[in-house]
């Protein structure tokens, strides 16, 4: 650390603090980005930092910064990821005006919300390059461009099209909007991007709101956006002072870029933080050998600090469980109980004893959604939109805009069945009452009474089908939306009305579909779909499944971890445990990927163990369904250099 204190121990991060405040009260202030491990106490420096920079505690040149701040009617800015980040900061911060905490996402809205024509001229820019890079790479292929090809060319054209009609644009920060001119959560962060770069008056206007601004999470932030504002803040000077706050280890969104302390400009300051305040020794020794561990197929490099653990903190327990990929579902639920049992009585902690004691985690959503049994609901989702089929931690998870019927709507009604499939009319009633299904009833008696008795009718067959053990979606849905109750999304009633068979799926590697055929597919999939599937999917994006994944507990922390690790169920080609762990060779495209210095499989699965390990605070159970169990055993024994001598177990 330039010019910072040393300190030993527990303390050996005591002199960051005021480190960061010269470097933002400096004349003129200075950049920087703070390395800041797991359990590193990274919101706790944030705080302390902006207390002293806004004169919460006295600081002689934080006092003149806030004095500046306040004359000018500005604002240092706070940026993080999620809400719940957000909640954390501002509750130890406490009232105050000089600081503006939000999601990326809030900010980026608030900044160009307004801005119609902008964004629409932003928004038509970035389908341009849509469309250049898709002709593009039809054009290069062997065969030349194809039909497909084609159609999808005049499906991004048809989009920018519709968006020179588009007069008013809108969003909401932590839930999907819907309807013409609704933005999703990506198309805010990279308009916000392009504007930051092409409209000089939106940087002014950045410049004189927040002077500083400090990225929480930085890792994960999206490409786009951080390098518009680092281009903003070079030179040093400009008027605009950038914080980076975090971990790349930590990166599990590949929005974020994959090594973000090498893109750092060379004067920013790197001050770090190299405690883990979190961990026990046993799990800190794991995380540090894991981010150092030499590994054929990896081209991440190995940098970050190396954390200390607590001096008080000298135990923890570890163990890596290993057992064959092909058992059934219910097989490997009845071996993961084994495993638990050995961790009780490894750690001799009855926390153990049961899945309410200790946090099973998941690297996958198709894993989750595997053992969950809801995976014929979460396929047709993604299909649908792979960007809002799964949980980001990031605000209200509550599923598709355009499936709101089955997640929101037809949920609060399923509540008002019984077992016997009869509805409560009462509940049911104000149900419909707060959805505003009863403000349309006709003003005559007469036929008041008949669309009473129609709606009544519709609610019985919903009902008697909610309880049918193989009923699925369209059975249930059918009354619903032949009386026309509640408000439904257009195209949910297209597909719904449509009984043309689904599209076939395209060969991998050979075929490629349009969004529209691949919409269309996963419709298809969702009303085939069992219906006591949504229930399991909706606690799935509440984050209330037995199995949780690394976006749901993004920075969370767990005293007992069970980490679950199970290609064959994962599916997919990004994350590989069985090559991590040498269970299989690297492929082709691994081989190439490491050629061409793009990351690896290797890479993402080694910083998605990191960060699913890094979670517990006690004790640790890793369990690895491996295709080839002896050669993975092999690998955590003798060639990892991860485990000691007897924490890796077979699971017979």
């Amino acid at each position: 650390m330039t010019g910072a204190e040393v300190h030993g121990g527990n303390d050996r991060d005591a002199g960051v603090v005021e480190e960061i405040c010269g470097y933002l009260t400096e004349q003129p202030p200075r950049s920087f980005f703070l390395f800041a491990g797991a359990g590193s106490g990274k919101t706790r420096t944030l705080v302390e930092v902006l207390r002293r920079l806004t004169g919460i505690v006295p600081h002689e040149s934080g006092g003149r910064l806030a004095n500046r701040l306040r004359l000018y009617g500005r604002s240092v800015r706070v940026v993080t990821y999620t809400k719940n980040a957000v909640a954390v900061i501002s509750g130890r911060l406490g009232t105050n005006d000089l600081v503006a905490v939000s999601t990326i996402h809030s900010f980026c809205w608030e900044l160009i919300c307004g801005f119609d024509e902008d964004i629409r001229e932003s928004l038509i820019a970035d389908k341009a390059v849509q469309l250049a890079d898709a002709k593009a790479k039809a054009a290069a292929k062997v065969r030349g461009i194809s039909d497909t090809d084609r159609r999808k060319f005049s499906e991004i054209e048809a989009e920018m099209e519709a968006l020179k009609g588009v007069s008013t644009f809108m969003y909401h920060p932590d839930k999907d909007t819907y309807g013409e001119g609704a933005m999703q959560h990506g198309q805010v962060l990279d308009a916000t991007a392009w504007l930051l770069l092409n409209r000089p008056t939106l940087r002014t206007i950045l410049q004189d709101r927040h002077p500083i601004i400090l990225i929480d999470e930085s890792q994960d932030t999206m490409k786009s956006v951080l390098d518009a504002l680092m281009k903003l803040a070079e030179p040093r000077g400009s008027g605009l002072t950038l914080g980076l706050l975090g971990d790349h280890r930590q990166r599990i969104y590949m929005d974020g870029h994959s090594d973000l302390p090498g893109l750092v400009p060379p004067g920013w300051a790197k001050p770090e933080l190299k405690m883990n305040h979190r961990s026990q020794q046993r799990v800190v020794q794991l995380i540090n050998k894991i981010w150092a561990a030499k590994l054929t197929g990896r081209i991440q490099p190995a940098s970050g600090v190396e954390q200390h653990h607590r001096t008080e903190k000298t135990g923890g327990t570890v163990r890596l469980f290993i057992g064959h990929t092909s058992l059934s579902t219910p097989e490997k639920r009845q071996k993961e109980a084994w495993v638990a049992s050995q961790m009780r009585q490894a750690a001799q902690s009855d926390a153990w004893a049961t899945p309410a004691g200790y946090q099973s985690l998941a690297l996958e959503h198709k894993l989750v959604a595997a053992r969950g049994d809801f995976l014929n609901v979460y396929t047709a989702m993604t299909l649908i939109d792979p960007n809002a089929a799964a949980p980001t931690g990031r605000g209200e998870n509550t599923g598709l805009s355009v499936a709101r019927l089955v997640l929101q709507d037809l949920a609060q009604v399923a509540a008002c069945v019984a077992a016997d499939g009869s509805v409560n009319d009462f509940t049911a009633t104000e149900v419909l009452r707060r959805a505003g299904c009863l403000d349309q009833l006709p003003a005559d008696a007469g036929q008041r009474i008949a669309r009473t008795e129609e709606m009544h009718e519709a609610l019985a067959a919903f009902g008697a089908a909610c309880v049918k053990p193989d009923a699925t979606v369209a059975e249930v849905v059918a009354p619903i939306i032949k009386a026309q109750m509640f408000k439904v999304d257009a195209r949910l009633l297209l597909h719904f009305a449509d009984q043309t068979p689904p599209p076939a799926a395209p060969i991998p590697r050979r075929e490629t579909e349009t969004d529209d055929v691949r919409r269309r597919r996963g419709w298809c999939a969702l009303f085939k779909a069992p219906w006591a599937e949504l229930e399991r999917y909706r606690r799935y994006l509440a984050g209330n499944s037995e199995l949780a994944t690394h976006q749901v507990v993004k920075g969370s922390e767990f005293t007992h971890v069970m980490v679950v690790m199970d290609d064959e169920q994962s599916g997919g080609n990004q994350i590989s445990y069985d090559k991590l762990f040498g269970a299989t060779e690297l492929g082709e495209r691994d081989l190439d990927n490491v050629q061409a210095g793009k990351e690896t499989t290797i890479d993402r699965s080694l910083r998605l163990l990191y960060v699913t390990c890094s979670r517990a605070r006690e004790s640790l159970a890793l369990v690895l369904w491996a295709e080839n169990p002896p050669a993975a055993l092999k690998f955590a024994r003798h060639e990892s250099g991860w485990f000691a001598v007897g924490e890796v177990l077979e699971i017979p």
